[in-house]
Order: structure tokens, then C-alpha cells, then sequence
């Protein structure tokens, strides 16, 4: 009986949603979603704010109308090739006018979107494409080379081939044209290519509306691909509906009101984080979205921050981490930015509190999953922003921590156990996989949707704050059979005034099983050896927490979002251990 009541007081503690009590004032339990889908909101918008500006790409502004325009354009066009209402078209370029175009292009006359991150290697663009199926891929010219060299391994048909500078301005286009297209991979030739076009003839020569197409909300819009870090990818199959009601949530969870923000977008948008929180959210509040080609161009970045006055800027902590350590960053103005948000990876403590001091923004940290549009929890923008913790679920978020190992006992206040989530943003399941559809998504024995199974190990406080322990498949486990969780390694090691980037992660030692090895990046001008920082470890962390060995590194293998890949440095030491060194 005692069991029985346990139980009952653990359910009660979600079921309480305690959270609502931090809600900021403009934020209410449930929202109204438009009953439409994101490329019909942009119609809307045109209609409504045709002279506003909508994008902003190297000083080269694109009005509302001019943005629905370009779409009907393409999607006519798209159309005119045979492109149809559920084809897989991928997407193989970074932040540029044409990605913006082409998604919703895509999405206008009824076919499925396929992001392709354009730093992949062949293996893994084929991987892709053969399992979305897709058989149209829009490309960047100076990546055209190597969609040509793998097109014969895969089913696509059709190839558009995007230029970066049709859409410059005309003396920026005229200068790259002469001084950088040859030597930077963009000057290509597709003369002779079977059933390759460049986009822009595509564009220019389409009827000026696309065919009517009913487009349903459960329709599949995107097949956002997720898992390369843990194994082979899979496509999370994203309906109208989740990423409408994500983008939506994130409208109303920092500003109800129409053209409020400008998003500074250097997140991918590729990838479910800044597709959602820079492309889709900015059209549903008719914002200006500013696109930075290249994430990790940090001096284009803070000039873009000084000149285009962002007053939004979600990131991961790479980025802040970039921008705390610019050399004499307090000479720019950033001032124009107001609120950041963070995922994608943990922020540590020390990059969150000197980024707010540097900038006077608000920076509240997040937490999502592909799977989930991406976002399902952050920290109030302008309310009680809790460092270090991942903030409170959105409205119509549902959420339980479960035991980890089977999955089904409810755990309580602080207690850790793997995070379940579910909500209009939750995905319909993996393209072509029903096992692992199953094994993510689990229903409910009281009914209702099912619940998505995360992966994550979080604890939450009795006010509702969620804080990520880890992932599942990173835990270690150390001497004795004691789990250790690397995040928290990880942010002892960012508090270290010489440490730039910091990892942790669990490493086979013959005979002994795993034991903890921190791998670090100095900050320019500092030095340190193994024995100073397993000294701060301890002084910081219990025993069995403490690093055994420390290796010092110039840069960390990074996903494009700047996830550190853990698993890469954990097969590193495994290659090193085969071969005896």
C-alpha cells in the first residue's frame, strides 16, 4: 500500500505542473495555433506587412512581398519539373536566401523537406538521400562537386544548383565575382550534367503561381534527420502541425506581438534548433531573420551584430564561448541584443554568467530534441532564468522522468531518470523505422498520445525546473559500478580560468573497465598541465568523479551546431588502445 501511495505522489508531481507558477504573465497554460501551415502564414504576412523586411543577407534586404513572391516562384517551378505533393526534396546549403526559399517552396506544394548539412562526406550525404528517397536535391555550386560525384549511388533525378551571389548586392556580387568565386569553389560549370539546372533559372523561368495543392496539417513536411553522433541517422518525420506549434511556442514565449525581434541567425538551418527558433519563429511573428552564412566566421558575426542590431540571437556554447573570448570585444556594440537562447549542448555556469555581463542580454538556456521540433523547455526570457538549469516546459508540454533502466516507475523531486515528453511539437515517428519508432515513442497506459522516450537523464526541483544530468548513452560508468555523468565534470572544468572548451568522457582501461578522461582546450596564452587540473577536479568534485587523465587538444570534434562529439573522442582512445599505444 505504502508502493501504491508512492507512486500516486509522483504522479501527482507532474500532473501538478508546478512549472505554471513561473509562466510570465503573457504566457497562458495552452495556446490557440493557427489552423494553417507555415507556408500560408507567409502568404498572411506579405499580405499584411508587404514592405517589412523579412530577411537580411550581406546588407541585401528581401521585403515580405518579395520573400512570397520568390516562393510562389520556385514552388511553381518545382511543380513544372514534377515535383509533387509527398516527394523527399533535399536542401544542401548553409544560411542563404535560397535555403529560406526553397523550404517553404517545398512545403507550399506539398512535398517533404530533406536538410542536408552541407559538411557531410559522401557516406553520409548517400546515407541520407537513399533513405529519404529523394530525387530533386538543391545544391550550392561550390558544392555541386560532389553531388555530382555521388549522384549515380543514389535516386536522384534532378539537381539545382544554387549561386551564393544572386542574391549579394550589386557591387558586393560584382567584387566576389572577380575576387573570390574561382578560388573559393564557386565557379562551376553544369553544362553537358543530365537533369541539372541552376536554381535561379528554375525561378526565373516558372509560371508566377504555383498549382494549388491541399496541403493537410498531419501531413509529413520535414524528415529531420538526428542520431549521427549515436549511431546511423534517422529521419524524424516532422508534420505541418509540430513544426507550426513549435515555432509557434517559441513566438509566444518570448513576445506575442508581431515584429518585435530581429533573429540573428548563425545556427544552422539544417538543423531542427535553428530551423525552428531562427526561420520558423521569425516568419510566425513577421520578424526579420539576418543570415550568417558561416557559424564560425566570429569576426563576421560581431561586425553583423554592430551593423543589422539583432535583438534575438539564439545559439549553442560554442558560439557564446567565441564571442566571451573575441579579442577586445568590448570595443563593438552588441548592446542592440536583448534575449539569447542556448541549446543543442550543456551550458556551463561560467559561459552563461560572463556572456549577460559582456552584453547586458538575457541569456536563458533551453532544451530540445529533433525529434520534438526541436524545443520543449527553456527558461523564461525575461523571467526567472535559473543557471544552470534548462528552464520549464512550454505550454501544452507534458512531461515525466521515468527509472532509467526499464523505463516505467515514476521517480520524484530531484531525482534523476530519464526524461518523456509529449505535445503538439513531438514527431510522428522515424521515416521507415518501425522498431525504433516503438522504442521512442510508448504509449500511455492511461491513454493519450504516446510519450517520447528521450534518451536524457534530468532531474527536476519541486518548483519544475528541469536540469539535463546527461545523455543516456554517455553516462559512464566509473569504479565500484557508480554512474558519472560527464556534464557535471564538464562544467567544473569551465569554472577553470585557463580552460577554454572542456569534454569528458568514459574510456576503456584494460582491466579496470571505464575510467574518466577530460579533454580540454586552453584559453590563447595559457598553459597548464594534467596534474593542476586533476587537482581543481578534486577540490571540486567527489572521487570517483575525478579525471584520471587529461589530455590538452587545439580544438574538439564539433557537430555544425558546435555539439562536442564524444563518442568520436571515445573511438579515438579505442583506435589508440588497439594499437597499443
Amino acid at each position: 500500500m505504502k508502493d501504491d501511495e508512492t507512486a500516486i505522489e509522483k504522479e501527482d508531481v507532474f500532473n501538478g505542473k508546478p512549472w505554471l507558477n513561473y509562466y510570465e504573465s503573457h504566457i497562458p497554460e495552452k495556446l490557440d495555433y493557427p489552423r494553417s501551415t507555415l507556408p500560408d502564414i507567409l502568404k498572411g504576412k506579405a499580405q499584411l506587412y508587404p514592405d517589412d523586411t523579412a530577411i537580411i543577407f550581406k546588407n541585401r534586404r528581401f521585403s515580405y512581398q518579395e520573400y512570397n513572391e520568390t516562393v510562389d516562384r520556385l514552388s511553381a517551378g518545382l511543380q513544372k519539373l514534377g515535383v509533387d505533393r509527398g516527394e523527399r526534396v533535399a536542401i544542401h546549403l548553409p544560411n542563404c536566401p535560397q535555403f529560406v526559399f526553397a523550404y517553404y517552396a517545398i512545403l507550399r506544394l506539398g512535398g517533404i523537406v530533406v536538410p542536408c548539412n552541407p559538411t557531410y562526406t559522401n557516406r553520409e550525404l548517400i546515407h541520407q538521400l537513399n533513405d529519404s528517397g529523394a530525387k530533386t536535391i538543391i545544391t550550392l555550386s561550390s558544392l555541386y562537386s560532389q553531388v555530382r560525384e555521388i549522384k549515380e549511388e543514389t535516386q536522384l533525378y534532378y539537381v539545382l544548383v544554387a549561386q551564393i551571389k544572386n542574391y549579394l548586392p550589386r557591387i558586393t556580387k560584382v567584387l566576389f565575382t572577380l575576387l573570390k568565386e574561382k578560388e573559393s569553389g564557386h565557379r562551376v560549370s553544369i553544362e553537358g550534367d543530365k537533369h541539372t539546372y541552376w536554381l535561379s533559372d528554375v525561378i526565373k523561368n516558372a509560371p508566377g503561381q504555383p498549382r494549388k495543392v491541399k496541403v493537410k496539417e498531419d501531413d509529413t513536411a520535414i524528415l529531420m534527420y538526428t542520431g549521427g553522433t549515436t549511431g546511423v541517422a534517422k529521419g524524424a518525420q516532422l508534420t505541418h502541425r509540430n513544426i507550426l506549434a513549435n515555432a509557434w511556442q517559441g513566438k509566444i514565449w518570448i513576445s506575442p506581438r508581431d515584429g518585435e525581434h530581429v533573429t540573428l541567425a548563425t545556427l544552422p538551418l539544417f538543423h531542427s534548433y535553428g530551423m525552428t527558433t531562427c526561420l520558423n519563429a521569425s516568419l510566425v511573428s513577421a520578424g526579420t531573420i539576418i543570415l550568417a552564412p558561416n557559424p564560425r566566421d566570429i569576426d563576421d558575426i560581431i561586425k553583423t551584430i554592430q551593423k543589422h542590431r539583432p535583438t534575438y540571437y539564439p545559439g549553442v556554447p560554442a558560439f557564446y564561448i567565441s564571442v566571451n573570448n573575441y579579442p577586445e570585444v568590448e570595443k563593438y556594440d552588441l548592446s542592440s541584443i536583448k534575449v539569447c537562447s542556448s541549446g543543442a549542448a550543456p551550458l556551463p555556469p561560467e559561459v552563461q554568467q560572463q556572456f549577460q555581463k559582456l552584453t547586458g542580454a538575457r541569456l536563458a538556456e533551453g532544451y530540445g530534441l529533433s525529434e520534438a521540433s526541436p524545443v520543449t523547455h527553456g527558461n523564461p526570457a525575461f523571467g526567472d532564468n535559473r543557471i544552470g538549469t534548462v528552464g520549464i516546459p512550454w505550454p501544452d508540454t507534458e512531461v515525466k522522468i521515468v527509472d532509467s533502466e526499464i523505463g516505467e516507475t515514476l521517480v520524484g523531486i530531484d531525482e534523476k531518470g530519464e526524461l518523456c515528453i509529449r505535445g503538439p511539437q513531438i514527431m510522428t515517428g522515424y521515416w521507415n523505422l518501425p522498431t525504433e519508432t516503438d522504442n521512442a515513442l510508448r504509449p500511455d497506459p492511461a491513454g493519450g498520445s504516446p510519450w517520447l522516450y528521450t534518451g536524457d537523464i534530468a532531474v527536476m526541483d519541486a518548483d519544475g525546473y528541469f536540469r539535463i544530468v546527461d545523455r543516456k548513452k554517455d553516462m559512464i560508468l566509473g569504479a565500484g559500478g557508480l554512474n558519472i555523468y560527464p556534464r557535471e565534470i564538464e562544467d567544473v572544468l569551465y569554472e577553470h580560468p585557463k580552460v577554454l572548451e572542456a569534454a569528458a568522457a568514459g574510456i576503456p582501461v584494460p582491466g579496470k573497465g571505464e575510467r574518466v578522461k577530460a579533454f580540454i582546450v586552453l584559453k590563447p596564452d595559457k598553459s597548464a598541465n594534467e596534474a593542476e587540473i586533476i587537482e581543481f577536479c578534486k577540490e571540486n568534485l567527489a572521487p570517483f568523479k575525478v579525471p584520471t587523465f587529461v589530455e590538452f587538444r587545439e580544438s574538439l570534434p564539433k557537430t555544425m551546431v558546435g555539439k562536442v562529439l564524444r563518442r568520436e573522442l571515445v573511438e579515438e582512445e579505442k583506435a589508440k588502445l588497439e594499437q597499443g599505444e
